[in-house]
């Protein structure tokens, strides 16, 4: 049994050493090591010290294996995991940005072993006992048609067992291609809309609202989370990251919560402030790290209430962005050090 379930997939990530592009580091060298949203998620509750299983299929074969222990040393459930013989490990290439340089992703997950397999190949019934929370995102339905009725089908699966849902809205442009009759920013639309009626919580950012939603606040980020409960009356919370991109090793970082029972916003820092991220690590994450942060405080009593929970989220996505790699490897402590003004970065003697 596991506090919380999260459901997607994990993918070999390879990338070249440091700030170097692909055409330098090949033929040559590429570091490699597993993530994934959801996976990231989880693993960043687990190393919090809350109770975390993930879900997902892999290959039957020794790097499925070696994924496997990867996710078991970070301290998460990993019995649900399905294996198989059909289907391959998706995989992600990452070129690292600096300064005014973007950095670049370029996917290879066509045909990956959760795009394939269907959901009745899933235990619904062992992988929610006990849940209480299901977390998913929307970078798995964007996958392939059957990736997002597997999703459908665990939304479904959770919310008939009371099982309460979270759903980062995680758009990205380069998915969403397997129905051609339709552009992606439309494919994603039609399916989040009909994703998002099981949700309970929603995160995300206000491009993600607006693009794929529809929300129009005209100005006003609080406008914008009031009509995403109106548009979806059964989520009570609307988290999101504010960003501000300086250069691809310099963002500005916040947080925003609206808590719809008592129709207030709360802000992390505070509101017209924000973490200044002047040399990223790694960018990679840095959104899952947020939303563990915040499921991580709807758990814990003395973290719960919003103010506290969207200061704990937001310093935990800080933090990722020091981190290399897609888990963030951030204690509960430098978490609330952060949240408590400690922003020197001073070396602990």
């Amino acid at each position: 049994m596991s506090r919380f379930v999260t459901f997607g997939e994990i993918m070999g990530r390879l990338a070249p050493p440091g700030f170097k592009r692909f055409q330098q580091a090949m033929p040559g060298t590429l570091d490699i090591t597993f993530g994934g949203a959801e996976a990231s998620i989880a693993g960043s509750i687990a190393f919090l010290g809350g109770d975390a299983a993930f879900v997902t299929v892999l290959p039957d074969h020794a790097i499925g294996d070696a994924c496997v222990a990867n996710l078991r040393s970070i301290g998460l459930n990993t019995k649900h995991i399905l294996r198989t013989d059909k289907g391959r490990l998706g995989i992600y290439f990452l070129e690292t940005g600096a300064n005014q340089r973007s950095g670049n992703v370029i996917y290879d997950r066509e045909g990956s072993s959760i795009a394939i397999t269907p959901a009745t190949a899933y235990d619904w019934n062992s992988i929610f006992d006990g849940a209480e929370w299901f977390v998913t995102s929307g970078i798995t339905p964007a996958i392939s048609s059957n990736a997002a009725d597997v999703t459908a089908t665990a939304l479904r699966e959770a919310s008939q067992r009371g099982v309460k849902v979270a759903i980062d809205m995680n758009y990205r442009s380069k998915l969403w291609r397997w129905d051609p009759s339709l552009p992606p920013r439309e494919l994603a639309t039609r399916t989040m809309r009909e994703l998002l009626p099981y949700a309970d919580v929603f995160i995300g950012g206000r491009e993600d609202a607006e693009a794929v939603l529809g929300a129009n606040g005209s100005g006003s980020l609080e406008e914008v989370a009031r009509q995403i409960t109106r548009q979806f009356p059964r989520i009570s919370r609307v988290a999101m990251t504010l960003r501000e991109g300086v250069s691809a090793t310099h963002n500005n970082l916040g947080g925003m919560l609206f808590d719809k029972a008592t129709d207030e916003i709360f802000y992390a820092p505070e509101k017209g402030r924000m973490h200044q991220i002047t040399n990223i690590v790694d960018r990679v994450g840095t959104g899952d790290a947020f939303t563990a942060g915040l499921l991580y405080a709807q758990t814990t009593p003395e973290l719960f209430a919003s103010p506290i929970a969207i200061a704990f989220a937001t310093a935990a996505g800080c933090l990722a962005h020091s981190i290399e790699g897609d888990f963030n490897f951030t204690s509960r402590e430098e978490i609330e050090s952060l949240m408590n003004g400690n922003s020197a970065g001073r070396v602990k003697r």
